[in-house]
């Protein structure tokens, strides 16, 4: 069998990135990494991705005149990959209604927070303010509606209000390596689906998000 192709989209250190590099190489992704495209020039994911054989492009955003020029040119380059799966991580651009419709129900994106609670930045710094008992991070597909996607998984970290905000960010950044390649996994072996009613798990309509519990 051929294994699925993934396309991960990055604007950082590509730390996500690498926790698919390495489920790739225990074989527990079920699919294979065929590119990298960062938005920004010289980032260390970049270096990741060189490290791993894997191709990469640099589309620079602040290059283009509108966002819809860069988004027709980052879909061009991912659809020369032919890809099963796009995968965001840490990838910090808002993504045109075109765009998403042209990857419609192979776009996934991680979110550093219990979804639907704060969408947009600066997330753990929210989750302490508000003293939240339980803090985490949330696997989900990618809609028009900014980190508004219908939710597959969640993992959860309890909060130690000594913790300051670097820390929990810290924990949550681990926790997210386990989780993003085990729900993508899901895709890739056929087991998830996005219908116009809802994610499907397992041929079943997910009524609440999966809790991964974390190893």
């Amino acid at each position: 069998m051929t294994d699925k192709r993934v396309v991960v989209l990055i604007s950082g250190s590509g730390s996500n990135l690498q926790a698919f590099i390495d489920a790739e190489k225990l074989n527990k992704l079920n699919g294979k990494v065929v590119a990298v495209i960062s938005n920004k020039p010289n980032v260390f994911g970049l270096v990741r991705a060189q490290k791993a054989n894997i191709p990469a492009h640099v589309v620079e955003h602040t290059q283009f005149p509108t966002r819809n020029t860069f988004d027709d040119k980052l879909a061009e380059i991912i659809q020369s990959y032919q890809p099963d799966l796009i995968i965001l991580a840490g990838f910090m651009r808002i993504l045109s209604e075109t765009f998403v419709q042209t990857f419609n129900g192979k776009l996934l994106n991680i979110h550093p927070s219990l979804l639907p609670k704060y969408p947009g930045l600066h997330t753990h710094q929210r989750a302490l303010a508000n003293k939240d008992t339980y803090h985490g991070s949330s696997v989900h597909f990618v809609t028009e509606e900014l980190d508004g996607g219908p939710v597959i998984a969640q993992i959860k970290l309890k909060l130690n209000h000594t913790n300051d905000e670097s820390e929990v960010m810290q924990q949550v950044q681990q926790l997210e390596h386990q989780l993003y390649p085990e729900v993508a996994s899901w895709f890739l072996t056929n087991r998830l689906l996005m219908k116009d009613n809802g994610v499907y798990f397992d041929n079943k309509k997910l009524e609440e998000p999966v809790i991964i519990e974390s190893k």
